[in-house]
């Protein structure tokens, strides 16, 4: 039951139609007994800034943060982070007095959905799509554990180059390495671990994948892909395909959810069963919208 007194959250993205998470945080509400509701917030580019002080007028106790906001709602924000400030992006906004507290919450998710799934990053060479937020992210922490090099393609080569002096800066050693997207067939590695972080293949546009030339992917035997609406996107099929073992997005969606619900209630606890609950509703969620 939603009363005065209920917590209220939500996440911000455009669009906002195809998320998951107010179905996720409004179960761990239900079966951990919290008074909070959790809704979706439309908010255009060129409005975050209107939106998080909106927000913070209305009471909200916290917001999530998704494409396209990530590195632009950091301007808005009285606090950040240090990890959030280290990937120079956040996706878990915190009440506190005069306005809101930033947070990264996406690598942790990716680092915990990617040990779920035994995969080793440790003196991996590692393939990198994008160089936006979850790009942050997840290159951070192949990084953090360890991959021998990190090759980060992207469609814009000034973008990838921006993220890998940030990233080499941060660690001290020429460990990222930037490609242009269209030069993928200049990439000399085979038994690569790769990471695809872009919104391509989300749906609607399931039929597309970063690269649409099947020969690449026998460079891949592992790929994670953060995108989980369709829960096998095309660039999890090609890697299959080519013989390797794919990902999809479901499980760090659901990791970095449960550390956001735990910034916004500390006294929250969360059981295996609870987690494996989420996993089965969300699953079933997606099949039925297929």
């Amino acid at each position: 039951m939603i009363s005065g007194k209920s917590k209220v959250c939500g996440v911000m993205a455009y669009p906002v139609e195809h998320s998951m998470s107010p179905l996720m945080h409004n179960y761990y509400s239900e079966k951990t007994g919290t008074d909070l509701v959790y809704v979706p917030l439309k908010v255009e580019p060129g409005r975050v800034e209107e939106a998080v002080k909106g927000a913070y007028a209305l009471n909200f106790t916290g917001m999530n943060v998704t494409v396209p906001h990530k590195q632009e709602v950091m301007k808005y924000l009285v606090d950040i982070d240090e990890d959030a400030k280290a990937i120079g992006a956040v996706n878990t906004l915190v009440r506190t007095d005069g306005g809101y507290k930033g947070y990264n919450t996406d690598a942790a998710g990716l680092k915990r959905a990617m040990t779920e799934a035994g995969i080793e990053i440790r003196d991996r060479t590692c393939i990198l799509f994008g160089a936006g937020g979850a790009a942050r992210a997840a290159a951070c922490v192949l990084a953090k554990e360890g991959a021998s090099v990190i090759y980060v393609l992207n469609r814009s080569l000034e973008k990838a180059e921006a993220l890998s002096e940030i990233v080499n800066e941060r660690f001290g050693r020429r460990i990222m390495l930037p490609m242009a997207l269209d030069d993928y067939g200049k990439l000399e590695c085979s038994s690569c671990l790769a990471v695809q972080t872009t919104s391509v293949g989300m749906h609607p546009n399931v039929d597309h994948a970063p690269v649409e030339d099947a020969e690449f992917y026998k460079k891949i035997d592992t790929a994670v892909d953060i995108v989980y609406t369709p829960m096998e996107t095309k660039f999890m099929k090609y890697v299959r395909a080519a013989g390797g073992k794919a990902v999809g997005g479901l499980d760090m969606l659901i990791y970095q959810g449960v550390i956001a619900y735990e910034l916004w209630n500390p006294e929250t606890v969360f059981t295996r069963e609870m987690i494996d609950g989420a996993r089965v509703l969300m699953r079933e969620e997606l099949e039925a919208a297929r």
